[in-house]
């Protein structure tokens, strides 16, 4: 078999994006409305024990300061979701060093976050905290070094999809798999965007949906904002996302795509 062409190659990464962008909604199998389904949370989750207790910065709220922890959005938010699928946390046990803690945090997310949840007794044991909020707080400088580097989320080819235009079909297609997702007990990570406006290019961690009349807010983590839960609102008539309450964002519509959920996406 001859090898592809680099043109041939770029022409099916495209479609492959395209097609993720903007494929429709799945069939709800005669279900109810997305905005009369009862209140749904992911039960293993706590806003308040299972994050991270410091924040990614904003570089340009934070101009001339050297050093920052700046750009680490997609690291923090699916090092969140990891530690949620993969790790245990025992208080009993003695503490670690800075070394150990490094490695603890390394064999978390080298796994896939798109794995299934490992059951407790296969999970990596944390010692001597009781939650990630409690670790990330006393050993945040192990924590960062065992997260690694922000390059490769910046450039994975799925961030492309900022760029596309998507329909109210697709949008409503990600707010049903939300749900879903919700309903199953997982948390979900999401890119949201308002580009073209400079704004938003961004991700958070949705862990909770509420019903309102004529639609859905959802709940989210967000890696800016680790003093409490942001709101994204899902409007069924217009079918699209809102930022009813996402950090440093005006109000306004956005799009919303799921990310690390399966192989290329």
């Amino acid at each position: 078999m001859s090898r592809p062409r680099p043109l041939n190659l770029v022409i099916l990464v495209s479609l492959v994006v395209v097609t993720a962008a903007c494929a429709s909604a799945p069939h709800t199998n005669g279900g109810p409305p997305l905005g009369l389904e009862s209140p749904i949370r992911t039960p293993a989750f706590s806003f308040a024990t299972d994050t991270f207790a410091f924040p990614n910065l904003i570089a340009a709220r934070h101009p001339n300061e050297p050093g920052i922890y700046a750009h680490y959005c997609f690291v923090l938010a699916r090092g969140v979701h990891q530690f949620a699928q993969f790790a245990r946390f025992d208080p009993a046990l003695a503490k670690l060093d800075h070394g150990g803690y490094v490695e603890r945090v390394k064999r978390v997310v080298a796994l896939p976050a798109r794995d299934s949840a490992l059951p407790a007794d296969d999970r990596i044991v944390i010692p001597g905290y009781a939650n990630l909020r409690e670790f990330s707080r006393d050993e945040e400088s192990a924590v960062k070094e065992g997260l690694g580097g922000a390059f490769w989320t910046w450039v994975h080819w799925t961030n492309w999809r900022v760029t596309f235009p998507v329909n109210g079909s697709q949008q409503e297609g990600v707010a049903y798999e939300i749900v879903q997702e919700l309903r199953a007990g997982r948390l979900v990570q999401l890119l949201v965007t308002n580009w073209p406006k400079p704004e938003l290019n961004h991700t958070v961690v949705a862990f909770e949906m509420r019903p309102l009349e004529g639609g859905i807010e959802f709940l989210v983590w967000d890696p800016n904002n680790p003093d409490g839960p942001g709101i994204m609102t899902w409007d069924p008539s217009a079918r699209r996302f809102w930022a009813t309450k996402l950090y440093d964002t005006e109000p306004g519509p956005i799009r919303a795509f799921r990310m690390y959920y399966s192989l290329l996406l």
